[in-house]
Parts: C-alpha cells; structure tokens; sequence
C-alpha cells in the first residue's frame, strides 16, 4: 500500500513537501518514482530513486527545483518541491514501477 499526504494549495515560488508512506513490501529493496497528472493528459514521471537513494533522475521540468528522496528507516518516499509554478498544479502520486503499484494521489494547486 502506498498513501500519499502533503499536497495543497499555494502561491507560485512557494514551496512543499510530499511524503508516501509505504507498507505491504519490502521498501528498501525497490526503486521509486514520483508521477503527476492534470486532466486531460498522460501522467507525467517527475522523479525516479533507486535503492538507496544511490541514484535520482528528474523531468527536465523540475530540474533544479524538486527533490526526490527517501527514508528507508520508515519506509517513506518524499518529495520536496521549491520554487512552485502553476504548470506543477496537478495529481502527485507515488509508484513502486517494478512491483506497478500506485497510491491514490496528493492534489498540488499552485495558484495566487
């Protein structure tokens, strides 16, 4: 099971943190990815971390302003998202990709 928690809404250039709280595998051993989604597309990768946070990758579109990371201790995947635009508005969900679960998704809304 994945559940997301942390979305909301905020002005652009503010910033917020995602958390996914992961349970019913083994979370340390799987690779991790961030995903969002705004009506009337396909869901976007943002962020993706291997085991161990050893590697992360990112959409060219948060470069440089999201940061994805995990707590293995607590089986948590986080995303710290700075510098907000309203292009980020959107659905966040976590993904276990090897395993092809999904969480039910954290609203985003960058807006002033």
């Amino acid at each position: 099971q994945l559940v997301e928690s942390g979305g909301g809404l905020v002005q652009p250039g503010g910033s917020l943190r995602l958390s996914c709280a992961a349970s019913g595998f083994t979370f340390s051993q799987y690779s991790m990815r961030w995903y969002r989604q705004v009506p009337q597309k396909a869901r976007e990768l943002v962020a993706h971390i291997t085991m161990r946070g050893r590697l992360t990758t990112y959409a060219d579109s948060v470069k440089g302003r999201f940061t994805i990371s995990r707590d293995d201790g607590k089986n948590t995947l986080f995303l710290q998202m700075n510098e907000l635009k309203p292009n980020d508005t959107g659905v966040y969900y976590c993904n276990v990709p090897t395993l092809d679960y999904w969480g039910q998704g954290t609203q985003v809304i960058v807006s002033s």
